[in-house]
């Protein structure tokens, strides 16, 4: 991998990886600030008199605001300096965090929510780009691993924190929020200590075969309309509607769907994303194995997402399952499979151009938010039958069907990666 600058950057080996920890803490700032709303989702509905379905469309305000937000910060990760993008819409994210503990009406709740959705899609082009640019193709799927592996770390502190600072009071949701909204300012500080503007240079990777891949600007406009980004997007709107399902439902399912007191969900809550984190790390570090002992990259690819994929089809025995132990590790198998399937989507995506990842993060960030809708239709369903089963083993299923698109019409040429 050759920066177009020619200018070789005077950095220790594993510099790139401590940056890839960086991105780590990002995503668990980002997740922190989306999940509290979650895990005081009950609290929340009770004090505004909200129903399932109202619930629902506060997650859809915060999908579609991040799909725009997702092609804005897409295109701006191209164009201008990521090193100035990157903490600008940290900073934005984090105040709109910070805001929703101050909302008196469900109105307000909606525009944070919403707007919140909106700054945090900065986080995915900026960070992929960023990985992009440090690291060599075999190496992508493991530091996308590090870098989609910070969400469930925000999700496994993100109920604890929330235990520790509300009381029987119903009022004392709206701390939480305040406090991790003004909690990443402090990485702003360490961003700007630890990567320089000629870090994000721009890369050349080679190509050997007439059509496998474009290697220059103008010819990798192509990209965006081709067979691979068709099946890109049906990837991401697959399994990402299946992850944001079960974050956004988890909480409400245990306590109102299957009788779980509130401090009971929480500590699962927790449990919970670290088998993800597991499951994305792993993901990453499996393929990463299996590579280095031979296996063609792309090979390795599917076999990880198909493992993860099946993992996650076990939703299907929801149905069946009551209140225990026997449920609850069910859902740890299902959420290691949820985000297990991440890195190796994210490494597929960095083999489509060199030039315009923003863009392709931001036009898959669309599709990945397009299926929003379900979240009030979801709501919908458990308002008239009282139950969540159904809609959790359907979200469970889809990223099977993005394991199909990619399996049938990916048509994977053979290309020459060439190591850092």
């Amino acid at each position: 991998m050759e920066r177009l600058s020619g200018t070789p950057q005077a950095r220790p080996a594993s510099w790139k990886w401590w940056i890839c920890g960086l991105l780590l803490l990002a995503s668990t700032i980002n997740y922190m600030d989306r999940q509290t709303l979650a895990n005081a989702a009950v609290r929340i509905t009770r004090q505004f008199h909200l129903n399932q379905e109202q619930y629902g469309t506060l997650e859809l305000g915060f999908g579609w605001a991040f799909a725009a937000g997702s092609i804005l910060f897409g295109v701006m990760a191209d164009r201008f300096s990521v090193r100035w993008i990157y903490p600008g819409v940290l900073v934005l994210w984090s105040a709109t965090g910070f805001a929703t503990g101050l909302v008196q009406s469900y109105d307000g709740l909606l525009v944070c929510r919403t707007l919140l959705g909106l700054f945090e899609a900065g986080h995915w082009p900026c960070a992929i780009k960023t990985t992009q640019r440090l690291l060599a193709p075999e190496d992508r799927a493991m530091g996308n691993g590090l870098l989609q592996g910070g969400a469930s770390i925000g999700a496994i502190i993100t109920p604890q924190v929330m235990n520790a600072m509300m009381t029987p009071q119903l009022e004392t949701w709206r701390l939480p929020f305040q406090v991790i909204g003004a909690a990443g300012l402090a990485w702003v500080v360490v961003w700007f200590a630890m990567v320089r503007e000629t870090d994000l240079a721009p890369v050349r990777e080679p190509v050997v075969q007439p059509g496998s891949g474009p290697s220059t600007p103008a010819a990798s406009w192509r990209v965006l309309i081709s067979r691979r980004m068709i099946v890109v997007l049906v990837m991401i709107a697959c399994i990402n509607t299946s992850w944001q399902l079960l974050r956004a439902w988890l909480p409400k399912f245990l306590m109102e769907g299957r009788g779980y007191a509130e401090k009971a969900a929480f500590d699962f809550n927790s449990l919970y994303y670290v088998a993800t984190d597991v499951g994305c790390l792993g993901a990453g570090a499996l393929t990463l194995w299996l590579v280095r002992r031979g296996w063609p990259v792309h090979r390795s690819r599917l076999v990880v997402f198909l493992g993860c994929a099946a993992l996650t089809a076990t939703s299907i025995f929801v149905f069946v399952l009551p209140k225990g132990w026997l449920l609850l590790a069910m859902l740890l198998v299902i959420g290691a499979g949820a985000l297990g399937v991440f890195p190796v989507y994210h490494a597929l995506t960095q083999e489509l151009s060199p030039f315009h990842q923003g863009k392709i993060t931001g036009i898959a960030g669309v599709a990945a938010w397009a299926l929003s809708p379900v979240h009030t239709l979801f709501g919908r369903h458990i308002d008239k039958t009282n139950s969540f089963d159904l809609g959790l083993a359907i979200a469970g299923c889809l990223p099977m069907a993005a394991f199909l698109a990619l399996y049938l019409f990916w048509n994977q040429r053979k290309v020459a990666e060439a190591r850092v």
